[in-house]
């Protein structure tokens, strides 16, 4: 997915890069055998694009989010409709998740 991604990822990735809200991200990185859409990890910030199947892996998504919050990762869900229709708001909902975690 990294160099293949999903119009989705591909527009979150257009606000995340290059620190254009306050924090440096990563795209596809590896916490724990798990594979996360974007990481700031000096934040240990985790953003997550769901898109239509993950309706169908909400209890899995919900396990996932436990076991990086016990590994002291915070997750921001974003809907895949969310960043194609209104990708302000999306960016904006990820600027006050940087400035919670200290970014």
């Amino acid at each position: 997915m990294k160099f293949n991604p999903t119009a989705s990822e591909y527009v979150a990735w257009q606000f995340l890069k290059a620190r254009r809200l306050g924090a440096s991200f990563k795209r596809q990185q590896i916490i724990g055998g798990m594979i996360v859409d974007f990481l700031a990890p000096k934040l240990k910030l985790v953003v997550e694009v769901d898109g239509g199947y993950h309706e169908q892996t909400a209890r899995a998504d919900a396990r996932r989010d436990r076991a990086l919050g016990n590994a002291g990762y915070r997750v921001l869900r974003l809907s895949a409709a969310e960043v194609l229709t209104e990708p302000r708001l999306a960016a904006a909902r990820v600027l006050l998740a940087v400035r919670e975690c200290g970014g």
